[in-house]
């Protein structure tokens, strides 16, 4: 009952019922046609309008109300797309004032017909199963859909196997359902011989009360084959024997048989060799064949075992199983009678095996060494040709029995020799431990023994020989320069000693220091490997040469020179790295020494180009007593031909010989002056000089020098070519000039041997750091002077050393 106002009226309805509407899906009459009416008790006339689903709401234009009430439908509908049911609003009008009289709710079903088949999710299916799967086991589940209603016969299914292609006896396939999937499975045993695939057409039809509608898909199961077939040997080709000794021959191949795919893990071989106790053989698969390869890997002795009886199994590379049908039940699991691939115990009673017998062929068999190494221990330094020891060979061969002679093998130090009969070894050359071969006091010699066999063959033994020390080395200093700095206390530096032998003939070692070295310099400790060198403050910078007895403790000793620099550290941190800086040519020199090559080269030019003439002016001199011609006897002479006095005057003074020429007419030729050792000879193509015999020192080129220097002081200067010639006066040469030579010569050799003359020497490579300190005591740098140098100097150098270093004199 609905009460609602109206012109300030109220005015009471009639309730009315109205029954809901059914349309079904895919209407296939003609249009638009009567679904029912909607009946209102009225005593006046009314307008019916509906509103809403299929009105003007979606679906639009599906539904109209005509003026009788009547509920017309204009088009089909579909229930698996559209909505179950429409919801729309009926309202009557009064026709008069057009006043809402009634408004109602109207409700309209959608009825579904089985209009669609039941579809599987994939129209193939396709899966892949290795032989050796086991009956009950699922194979592949399908999934399938039906769009109509699910709570009707319309929209439910069942599967259905339709086909099965090939048809084997081994197997049957079922399907379980479980609503929309379905399980696939089967029993027996799947044969990868009888069938390589099985096709397998399913269908899934619906339960439609007028009509049942179906779908089908196909289901492809591939069988993989796996080890359900033992290989079987099948023959055997080869020699079936090896010679002794001899290794890395093929001696036999095995054939074998196998019903499975070629290629797969299921048909390769896989070979065991069984009763070889010493591993002497090893066999392997050929990858193309599958024949099994026996290979000898180790030598053999025919002395020892002339043949080796072997045998062989074969099984695949993935174990073996075996499924074979005893009952088909039916509507439960097959009974079979089944070999697992997890039971490796059960299948190997089953594998083949085949008995083989490898022959040994007796050869020739070197000598061999008894024993192979021997050890000798002497001492070093043993004489020349002591005998150290005997070798014994033996040759093993039975049927080859041959003699043999023993030869040196490797000797890299050639110390022995050894007997080609008896095998004893002596030795050659004197046995020194600390020779570079020698390792940790061992030497390795190795010897041969060669038999006369064909071919011949060769044995090896080996010789160590141990050597014991012996005291033959002194102890040296590891470093003999070494730095030092000056201060007003004694300060020090640490000196060591090495001693090739071992102890007691090595360290600790006694230090002894010799000279006048009292108050100066002293070692502490006097005992060890390592000890001190300590400088007294009186040891003023510079460098010093010390000399040091070092003892082992044997007592046997050597003297070593040690170079120790002095320098004031305080003043020039680094002061020998310093001076040894400043010793080093600098820019401006080098381009000295450049200039002055040019120079040279420019002057022996200008030489070369003035010829030589015959005849040279005589250079007159004095005839005072002690004056001679400035010559230079270092130059050889020339092919100039000069001219010289009458008569020949010989002298004898004191054993030294002088023979003049003094024949005016005749010409010198050639002047030649050598010096070798202590003579000096001058020869003319007329007459030969006597030998003009000479003591002179070792130093001679500077005994030269001092000479010319001494007589050039008496003599008269005169200019000269470099191959100085000179003219002999007969009554000059006498006694007095013989003695007046010998004087002079004696004099210098004497003064020579007194302060000794340096010999120059190389000091260090341009550019490289200097390790002798030698150069640097030519000059001292001025940082190394102290102000107690002056104590026992006069007091002008104390005057001097104020004014230059008055920095220094302040201290």
């Amino acid at each position: 009952m609905c009460v609602r106002a109206d012109s300030g009226k109220i005015r009471q309805k009639r309730a009315w019922i109205i029954d809901s509407f059914t349309i079904e899906e895919e209407y296939t009459g003609s249009l638009p046609y009567k679904i029912g009416k909607v009946e209102l008790d009225r005593s006046y006339l009314v307008n019916y309008i509906l509103h809403g689903q299929g009105v003007d709401q979606d679906p639009m234009n599906i539904l109209s109300i005509d003026k009788s009430g009547f509920v017309l439908v204009h088009g089909r509908l579909d229930y698996e797309t559209g909505p179950k049911i429409l919801h729309s609003t009926f309202e009557a009008r009064n026709e008069s004032n057009n006043e809402l009289d009634t408004k109602l709710g109207l409700e309209i079903k959608i009825l579904d017909i089985n209009d669609n088949a039941p579809t599987f999710q994939k129209s193939i299916y396709e899966v892949t199963v290795d032989e050796s799967h086991d009956q009950g086991k699922e194979l592949l589940t399908v999934l399938a859909s039906d769009q109509d209603d699910s709570s009707t016969d319309n929209g439910t299914f069942v599967f259905t196997i339709k086909s099965v292609t090939p048809k084997t006896d081994n197997v049957e396939f079922y399907i379980q359902q479980q609503k929309e999937s379905g399980t696939i499975y089967f029993k027996g045993c799947l044969d990868y011989e009888k069938a390589q695939k099985y096709t397998i057409l399913l269908e899934a039809k619906d339960k439609g009360e007028k009509i049942q509608l179906s779908s089908t898909s196909t289901l492809i199961i591939n069988i993989s084959d796996n080890n359900n077939n033992l290989p079987e040997f099948s023959g055997k080709t080869g020699p079936g024997k090896v010679k002794e000794r001899e290794t890395g021959v093929e001696v036999l191949r095995l054939q074998v048989t196998d019903k499975d795919v070629r290629g797969s893990k299921a048909w390769k071989a896989k070979y065991t060799i069984h009763e070889d106790k010493k591993k002497i053989f090893k066999i392997e698969t050929d990858p193309v064949t599958n024949e099994g390869i026996l290979t000898v890997v180790k030598q053999t002795d025919y002395e020892e075992q002339t043949n080796h009886n072997l045998s062989i199994s074969v099984q695949n590379e993935i174990p073996y199983f075996s499924c074979k049908i005893k009952n088909k039940v039916p509507n439960a699991m097959w009974v079979l009678d089944k070999i697992p691939q997890s039971s490796e115990i059960s299948a190997g009673n089953l594998y083949n095996r085949i008995p083989v017998t490898i022959y040994v062929e007796d050869v020739n068999d070197p000598p061999v060494f008894i024993p192979p190494v021997k050890h000798v221990v002497v001492m070093e330094n043993i004489d020349v040709g002591t005998s150290l020891t005997t070798f014994t060979a033996k040759d093993m061969d039975g049927s080859h029995v041959n003699t043999f002679k023993f030869v040196k093998g490797e000797d890299i130090d050639k110390w022995i020799t050894i007997d080609a009969k008896t095998g004893k070894v002596s030795t050659i050359k004197i046995l020194d431990r600390e020779s570079p071969f020698v390792k940790n006091a061992t030497y390795t010699a190795t010897l041969y023994a060669v038999d006369e066999g064909v071919p011949p063959l060769t044995g090896t033994g080996t010789l160590v020989i141990h050597l014991n020390d012996q005291n033959d080395n002194v102890p040296i200093l590891e470093k003999n320069v070494v730095t030092i700095c000056i201060d007003k206390e004694p300060t020090l530096v640490n000196i060591t000693a090495v001693d090739l032998d071992f102890p007691p003939y090595g360290s600790p070692f006694y230090y002894e220091l010799l000279g006048d070295v009292k108050d100066k310099w002293r070692v502490e400790p006097a005992h060890g490997t390592t000890v001190s060198l300590v400088k007294e403050k009186h040891v003023y910078s510079g460098h010093h040469l010390l000399q040091i007895k070092i003892s082992d403790q044997q007592g046997l000793y050597s003297i070593q020179n040690l170079t120790v620099t002095v320098c004031d550290c305080s003043l020039t941190p680094n002061c020998h790295v310093r001076m040894v800086s400043h010793a080093r040519m600098g820019p401006v020199a080098a381009w000295m020494v450049i200039l002055a090559i040019l120079i040279l080269t420019a002057m022996c030019l200008v030489s070369l180009a003035v010829p030589c003439k015959e005849e040279k002016k005589m250079i007159m001199m004095d005839d005072g007593l002690g004056h001679l011609i400035t010559t230079n006897t270092e130059n050889p002479g020339t092919d100039c031909t000069v001219s010289s006095s009458k008569g020949i005057h010989k002298t004898d003074v004191n054993g030294i010989k002088a023979t003049k020429n003094v024949n005016s007419s005749q010409k010198v030729t050639k002047q030649t002056v050598m010096y070798k050792g202590q003579q000096a000879v001058s020869q003319t193509p007329s007459s030969l000089y006597n030998e003009q015999m000479f003591n002179r020192s070792t130093y001679r080129n500077s005994t030269r020098r001092s000479y010319r220097k001494n007589v050039q002081q008496s003599s008269a200067r005169s200019s000269v070519r470099s191959n100085y010639s000179f003219k002999i006066n007969a009554s000059y040469l006498g006694e007095n000039l013989a003695g007046l030579i010998n004087q002079k010569v004696l004099a210098l050799q004497t003064r020579d041997e007194e302060h000794g003359i340096y010999e120059p020497h190389c000091y260090t490579d341009e550019g490289q750091p200097m390790a002798r300190d030698e150069l640097d005591a030519i000059s001292i740098s001025e940082d190394d002077f102290h102000p107690d140098m002056l104590k026992n100097l006069d007091s002008r150098f104390c005057q001097l050393a104020t004014i230059s270093r008055p920095d220094l004199m302040k201290r």
